[in-house]
């Protein structure tokens, strides 16, 4: 803790780009490595999930992702479960945010096609047709609507329910209606749940308590594109957020007797590297937005926004256009080859690359790796 000012103190934390990973063992090749992971009865080949945003994921975009090894999220309350005519709605969209120089009339849009009612046939339609093409199915939805929501998508047969939002709590209390109780809510349901975001190791661990199967580490913070810290004052130092919910996973572990939560880390993670350095402090996966933005299958075309840019009255976010130009499919950018040396294109060729470096065959291993701080 340091001193801020006279009886004030404030705990000095760190980001991804504050640490380094430490090689301390026998290199191995690359081919050796594993970066498989697997969340409840899930098994995932690289630790990896897309972003719930419409700036990224359609029925499309997540069976391809599904078939390269991810997970994509689709936001439950998206324009995806509002428009049947999504691509053409997006399209204005981006016409809108390529015209104005200044973010708000874009905003203003993106409001006015989020005040569209949500469809259930719509949202149904797009889980069947992932479902169909047999990969794993995931929905977002926020903690307020959790309730209203999910048994929609259960009739929908989805296999993965996340519960997110900027910051989420085991219990949500509003005077305008029923507190969302996650413990209760998560113990009625037959499928896995993901929770967050989070910060710190005490929510972490409240949410652990609940059932999750997942905690989210952060609320997908990028630089010129999530403003939750000009709005609401709350940032994320992803390094030390990551770290202190990989210790409350390590408490929850001894509390029961071996029940273990994972953690996904999303926010500040834009290259290979910083993906390494996620894992490296204890995040299972990572959640990732604008790299994947890049991908020819994103719906976004190269543009980037989170869901919290869509909020009614206190919208967290802005456009941002990511790529322009012909883009690198979501294989290439995942897999392979690069011809980027800053470490945005194989993104996990990049992790196998940093785990055989540093002497790891495997994700749970290359936790324990060594880091060292920048002074």
């Amino acid at each position: 803790m340091v001193e801020i000012g006279m009886g004030r103190t404030a705990r000095r934390t760190y980001e991804l780009s504050d640490i380094s990973i430490v090689p301390s063992r026998r290199t191995r090749s690359s081919k050796d490595v594993s970066t498989a992971w697997q969340l409840d009865a899930y098994r995932f080949e690289i630790p990896l999930l897309a972003h719930p945003t419409d700036a990224l994921v359609s029925p499309e975009f997540a069976i391809e992702l599904g078939r390269l090894g991810g997970l994509a999220v689709l936001n439950g309350e998206g324009l995806i479960g509002r428009h049947a005519d999504v691509e053409a709605k997006i399209a204005q969209l981006l016409e809108a945010a390529a015209a104005a120089p200044e973010p708000s009339a874009a905003i203003r849009l993106l409001q006015e096609l989020h005040a569209a009612p949500l469809n259930p046939e719509l949202l149904g339609a797009a889980v069947a047709r992932i479902r169909e093409a047999g990969v794993i199915t995931a929905v977002r939805v926020s903690p307020q609507n959790a309730q209203s929501l999910t048994p929609v998508l259960l009739q929908a047969g989805i296999d993965l329910l996340v519960i997110q939002g900027t910051i989420v709590s085991a219990e949500r209390v509003a005077s305008d209606g029923e507190p969302l109780n996650l413990k209760t809510f998560i113990a009625e349901l037959d499928i896995p749940v993901v929770a967050g975001g989070v910060q710190d190791h005490r929510t972490a661990l409240h949410l652990m308590r609940t059932g999750a199967a997942g905690v989210i580490v952060g609320y997908g913070s990028t630089q010129g594109v999530t403003t939750t810290d000009e709005v609401l004052g709350i940032s994320v130092p992803m390094a030390t957020a990551i770290a202190d919910a990989a210790a409350a996973r390590r408490e929850y572990l001894d509390e029961t007797g071996g029940r273990y939560v994972h953690v996904l880390a999303d926010g500040d993670i834009h290259t290979s590297g910083e993906l390494a350095k996620a894992i490296a402090c204890g995040a299972d996966a990572v959640v990732l937005g604008t790299p994947l933005a890049e991908a020819a299958e994103a719906l976004g075309q190269g543009w980037f926004w989170p869901a919290a840019a869509a909020h009614p009255s206190l919208p967290r976010g802005a456009l941002l256009q990511i790529a322009v130009g012909e883009r690198p499919p979501l294989e290439r950018l995942l897999n392979g080859p690069s011809d980027d040396p800053f470490g945005t294109l194989n993104l996990v060729g990049g992790l196998r690359r940093s785990m055989a470096k540093a002497g790891y065959c495997d994700l749970k291993e290359f936790q324990k790796v060594g880091l060292t701080v920048a002074t």
